[in-house]
């Protein structure tokens, strides 16, 4: 991992990219640009690569050959890291898993404070002050105390979002967040993202979810066997279909 020249600060940098899972290919030559202040949806039938991107760009999984830069921070082929040289990297992007993939034995709070504190190193106090504001601004404040076990899918996911915006990331990556959310919620959801972007965020979102995508996505990029099949303004994209692959997804 290495740091370059910050002028694309708080976008995403994706060329050439290849990954494999044993001897099979799963991405083939990808590739694929986020800007600040973009939210770009990430589709694709099942087996398509899909969260494979997203993996790849938290150095969650390694990639066989091609670039990625995350503002001024590039990830090199081959073996991960040891997580002690990826400290810069996981100050810029925050990941939001399917599963939210809170820690059980942690409030809300506790959760969000993780990052501030190992991260970021800041005082317990700080840290709190941090989270508390995170929270309250996804509108979860009440819930602060509760532990994950105790939280509706919908509180689980803002604060699962609170704890990936607590390093004050450049990039967010989210997997499937619509999944278990109900219309009230996907639509609150929907203009959470928004706003983040407002904010200056670059936000790439996997998911299969076409009306949520449409709605509140700039740009989709629709993948089919490991590339790129098709991609443009997600209104344009989810109305006229051009590819196959993309009148399947939306069959």
């Amino acid at each position: 991992m290495s740091h370059r020249h910050p002028a694309s600060a708080g976008t995403l940098r994706v060329r050439a990219l290849h990954a494999v899972r044993g001897q099979q290919p799963i991405l083939r030559g990808l590739d694929l640009d986020v800007e600040a202040g973009e939210v770009c949806a990430v589709m694709g039938v099942s087996g398509a690569g899909k969260t494979t991107v997203l993996r790849v760009v938290a150095a969650l999984q390694p990639f066989a050959s091609g670039t990625i830069e995350i503002g001024d921070v590039a990830l090199e082929p081959g073996a991960l890291p040891p997580e002690s040289r990826l400290r810069a990297l996981r100050r810029r992007v925050g990941v939001v898993f399917q599963s939210h993939a809170l820690f059980e034995h942690l409030t809300a709070l506790e959760n969000v404070m993780l990052a501030p504190i190992h991260a970021l190193g800041q005082s317990r106090d700080d840290a709190a002050a941090t989270a508390t504001q995170l929270l309250a601004s996804l509108g979860v404040s009440a819930r602060a105390h509760a532990y994950p076990r105790q939280l509706s899918g919908g509180e689980a996911q803002r604060v699962a979002i609170a704890r990936a915006l607590a390093p004050d990331p450049q990039l967010l990556l989210m997997d499937e967040p619509t999944s278990a959310l109900d219309p009230a919620r996907r639509t609150a959801l929907g203009e959470s993202l928004r706003a983040l972007a407002a904010q200056g965020r670059g936000l790439l979102i996997v998911t299969h979810d076409a009306e949520f995508a449409r709605h509140y996505a700039d740009r989709v990029v629709v993948l089919s066997h490991g590339t790129i099949a098709e991609h443009g303004a997600a209104a344009q994209v989810l109305a006229h279909p051009a590819h196959e692959a993309t009148r399947e997804l939306l069959r």
